[in-house]
């Protein structure tokens, strides 16, 4: 990349090893030092109209005041005194005029209007704290965690023995206004987002799920391998019942064999676009050295779009006739539940940002600290950055890898990225952690869209006087990316090798497209196949009643190693590949549609083995680098471009492959693998799964079916 190439020569310029993660780090300062006299017209420097430190006497305000203008147009020589007093602490006797014009009013009378509007302050910041919880905002009667809560436990112990962790999660309706627009949300235990699960590796997770909620649910543990617990991946039509309103389930797993960033997600209709989303997070007890780069604070970061409307409308319009490539927009976006709208801007909705606040992360300056991103959005691709600091990737889906530089970063939905960050920037005190949506991608415009969201992320040794002042921060001056395609990542090495098996034993060649067929209904299909959702007769309890009852279209294909199941299964609504014993499967997917496909496969990681634009070329397979390839669970199909995956079936179950754009996987874009049939014909279903397909209310919460549109072509 152009900006890694000049800063690996910026690097050798200053004396620093491009190899070294610390010097990488540490670069930061020495990039924003050259920078720091410049002032550029950023929004972000006038939020809430103000951009005041501190309230100061008219004269001494107007003094003040020139002084600074006399600062922003003063030499090079007093910008980098400037940078010099707030890295070191020295340089007092040359310190800039704004700072000298401060301590000089301690000598003058203004000093007695310091020290009262400081008492001020500082009697109103010990009365927040204090009333701290009275104050967080409340939610349909419940009172809201704060986004503090994704901050891992800095005590945790990475070694100890593996235990059982319980907990109940009770699903409801709420009204909220996470930024302000109040709109219809289901959530967990009245938050949202959802509760932070953090687990060693071994541990085994208990979730209770009582459904309180007007339509049935699910919930699937995204990139949770569900090795010999395939019945609780929670996708419903293919390993489950939904949970219907009213009823209770408990999912009950163990996690062997991963670690790193995950995260849960309702797995019916498109309710996790409704708040059924949160973080799931996996130790290692081997964790501090798989990550390179060592750290003072872990925490979580969730990224989303944001609607304003429930799922079961927006989906009832999407899938109408006459609707292609019209997926919905979203109004805005969110970090961890939260932004801030301007009411005025939006006079047809409810609106109250009263209690609406901007995410802050409080982070310990000239220190390393990891965050752990998740896209649990819908349909948006996020650009991410954090003002003036460079960071190290250290973690994609659950995958430690070899420390690799950027200062964006570019985030489909449903991918995970962890990010190491070193505070070490000496131009200010607070600065913008911005996330963008990448709105060229969007088939319709939005008039209530906001494409930004920021938080702001402040360095904990700033006064408490300054606690409320908005960052002054600069954006980076690259042009916004237009593409919905991944990050270049063929660049990152996993930490622990694992070479990709130098041949497949299976081809399977899978062509992406949406179509428009019968009734002018736009669906997405794999080959000739479009995903219905059969809610009330999932997959995985057909398989096992179809072996137990020696059911000849099941059994009869167990003797085959590999193939599309046609016998068991109607292949233009359900696409099951299946395999018997262990073999190595190569997925090459052709894109025929004008949008990218984050593709997701439940159960396993894959190697990324190559990607590009328009047709693979003849000598793909002998051109492989299988050395040690990226492994993840989650990758981008590029629009009218190609993707070639290898995957291990060796985790006996049937497991979903779709688009994780929320809107597609509901339009059919979904097929199934069935891998270790043979053992998968030894099972029993537990009671509690078939139970659930027993209970009413299945429907409830789902997508429509086609046939209401059956007659009615301008419905």
């Amino acid at each position: 990349m152009p900006d890694e190439e000049a800063s690996q020569g910026r690097l050798h310029d200053e004396g620093l090893d491009s190899n070294d993660a610390t010097s990488r780090l540490k670069h930061d300062a020495l990039l924003s030092h050259e920078d720091a006299e410049q002032q550029l017209d950023d929004p972000a420097l006038n939020y809430n109209g103000s951009s005041s430190l501190l309230n100061l006497a008219p004269e001494h305000e107007a003094l003040l005041s020139q002084e600074n203008e006399d600062y922003d147009h003063g030499s090079d020589s007093e910008s980098f005194e400037l940078e010099t007093f707030h890295a070191t602490g020295e340089g007092w006797e040359k310190r800039p005029q704004k700072l000298r014009l401060l301590n000089n009013c301690f000598r003058s009378k203004c000093s007695k209007v310091i020290v009262a509007v400081a008492a001020f302050a500082l009697a109103i910041f010990v009365a927040a704290f204090l009333l701290r919880d009275e104050l967080r905002p409340f939610i349909g009667g419940h009172q809201l965690d704060p986004p503090q809560a994704y901050l891992l436990d800095p005590n945790w112990d990475f070694t100890a023995p593996s235990t059982r962790r319980d907990y109940t999660w009770v699903i409801e309706d709420v009204e909220h206004n996470p930024d302000g627009v109040y709109r219809p949300m289901m959530v967990i235990n009245g938050q949202f987002p959802g509760p932070l699960i953090e687990v060693n590796e071994g541990d085994t997770i208990v979730v209770q799920v009582v459904n309180k909620a007007t339509n049935a649910t699910s919930i699937h543990w995204h990139g949770i391998y569900q090795n010999g617990s395939n019945w609780m991946d929670g996708t419903v039509g293919v390993t489950q019942c939904p949970i219907g309103p009213g009823a209770n389930f408990t999912y009950e797993f163990r996690v062997d064999g991963q670690s790193g960033t995950y995260w849960y997600h309702g797995h019916h209709g498109v309710q996790s676009s409704d708040g059924l989303v949160g973080p799931l997070v996996i130790h290692s007890e081997d964790e501090k050295s798989l990550q390179r780069i060592e750290y003072a604070s872990d925490r979580v970061v969730i990224v989303q779009d944001h609607y304003y409307d429930l799922s079961g409308a927006l989906i009832m319009d999407y899938l109408k006739p006459d609707r292609e490539n019209a997926e919905p927009v979203p109004a805005g976006a969110l970090i961890n539940g939260q932004n801030v709208r301007n009411c005025d801007d939006l006079p047809n909705r409810k609106c109250d940002n009263s209690t609406a606040r901007l995410a802050e992360f409080n982070l310990e300056p000239g220190k390393n600290h990891r965050l752990r991103f998740i896209n649990v959005g819908a349909l948006a691709t996020f650009q991410i950055q954090l003002d003036e600091h460079e960071f190290a990737i250290t973690e994609v889906d659950g995958t430690d890898v070899l420390p690799q530089y950027h200062h964006r970063l570019k985030i489909q939905p449903a991918q995970r990225y962890s990010i190491v960050i070193n505070t070490n920037v000496t131009t200010g005190e607070a600065y913008w952690l911005r996330a963008r949506m990448v709105t060229h991608c969007f088939a319709e415009e939005n008039i209530e869209m906001a494409a930004e969201v920021w938080g702001i992320v402040r360095y904990t040794s700033s006064s408490p006087l300054l606690v409320n002042v908005r960052p002054s921060s600069r954006d980076w001056p690259e042009t916004i990316e237009l593409d919905c395609n991944d990050m270049d990542t063929s660049g990152l090495r996993p930490v622990i090798a694992i070479p990709a098996p130098a041949t497949a034993d299976d081809v399977l060649y899978l062509r992406v497209n949406f179509e428009i067929g019968a009734w002018k209904l736009s669906r997405g299909f794999f080959n000739a196949s479009s995903w219905r959702a059969p809610v009330s007769s999932p997959t995985l309890n057909r398989l096992i009643e179809g072996y137990s009852t020696s059911n000849e279209s099941f059994t009869s294909s167990l003797s085959s190693h590999f193939g599309y199941n046609s016998a068991a299964f109607a292949t233009l609504r359900e696409l099951v590949y299946q395999t018997t014993g262990i073999r190595t499967i190569d997925i090459l997917m052709q894109n025929f549609n004008e949008g990218s496909h984050p593709m997701h496969l439940h159960g396993y990681k894959f190697w990324v083995l190559a990607q590009g634009h328009g047709y693979p070329p003849k000598d793909v397979f002998s051109t492989l680098d299988l050395t040690n390839p990226l492994r993840r669970d989650t990758v981008a199909i590029e629009a009218f471009g190609w993707t070639l995956l290898r995957f291990t079936a060796d985790n006996a179950g049937i497991w979903a492959f779709h688009c994780h754009l929320s809107w597609h996987a509901e339009a059919g874009l979904l097929m199934q693998f069935l891998t270790k049939a043979d053992e998968v014909a030894r099972w029993t279903l537990p009671a509690e799964n078939i139970g659930l397909c027993e209970l009413e209310g299945h429907d409830r919460g789902k997508g429509p079916d086609d046939e209401i549109w059956y007659g009615h072509p301008s419905r």
